[in-house]
C-alpha cells in the first residue's frame, strides 16, 4: 500500500464486515496477516481504490477520484446523496 501512501490497516473496513470477529482489533496482526485476511473475505477492503497515470488512491470518500483525474477544475456536482462536491482543482502531477 506504500505505493498509495498509506498502510495495510488503513484499507481494512470495519463497518459491515467480520473485522471484529476476526480479532483484526489486534494492532500485533502483520500486513502479510492482513491482506491473507482481505484475499479471503474481500469485503474487509475499503473501496474503490482508482489507479491511473497519476497514481494510486483508496477513493473514499469517492470524490477523492478528483485528485487523480487528467482534466482541469471540474464545476460543482451533486452526488447521489445529494451533497454537493466543489472541486478544488487539486491534481497530482
Amino acid at each position: 500500500m506504500a505505493g498509495m501512501g498509506i498502510t495495510v490497516r488503513e484499507l481494512l473496513r470495519e463497518k459491515g464486515t467480520p473485522y471484529a470477529e476476526l480479532g483484526l482489533t489486534n494492532p500485533k496482526s502483520s500486513d502479510e496477516q492482513l491482506l491473507d485476511f482481505i484475499g479471503q473475505q474481500p469485503i474487509l477492503m475499503n473501496r474503490p481504490v482508482v489507479e491511473t497515470p497519476r497514481g494510486t488512491k483508496l477513493c473514499r470518500p469517492s470524490e477523492e477520484v478528483l485528485e487523480l483525474l487528467p482534466v482541469g477544475k471540474l464545476p460543482p456536482f451533486t452526488k447521489e446523496d445529494g451533497e454537493v462536491i466543489v472541486d478544488s482543482g487539486a491534481r497530482r502531477a
